[in-house]
């Protein structure tokens, strides 16, 4: 069966990694995944992330990263635009995840950016999710 938010499955597949407190965890690869992958690693979600080139399909190897007490630095990452439920925001109501402490990734004319880089390019855009 195909998967219709390859987005959503990405996080849900970190999301169970970091539950389970595994190492890496393997996502197929797409453009927009690789984006969000990269945000991640700048804000210090991840540790690493790798582009493999496998038969079939390419995939992301996310290394994910943890405290010196085994617990995952992303306590929670959520989807918030949806297929079937698009949510887009304008500059000015760019949300604040956690007063400024979390992350929110969106999609915007400029590319894929997080929350600061939107509100200093002035940019609004699709909301795609948000970490903490």
């Amino acid at each position: 069966m195909p998967i219709t938010d390859t987005i959503a499955d990405m996080l849900t597949r970190i999301r169970n990694a970091n539950q389970a407190q595994h190492k890496e965890v393997e996502v197929p690869q797409s453009r927009v995944k690789l984006e969000i992958a990269k945000i991640l690693k700048e804000e210090g979600y991840i540790r690493s992330y790798t582009s493999i080139k496998k038969d079939s399909q390419d995939v992301i190897k996310i290394e994910l990263k943890y405290d010196s007490s085994k617990k995952g630095v992303i306590s929670v990452i959520r989807r918030i635009s949806k297929p079937a439920l698009r949510r887009y925001v304008k500059k000015d109501k760019i949300p604040k995840v956690l007063n400024g402490l979390g992350l929110a990734i969106l999609s915007t004319s400029k590319g894929i950016v997080s929350d600061r880089k939107a509100r200093e390019l002035c940019v609004g855009g699709e909301l795609i999710c948000t970490v903490y």
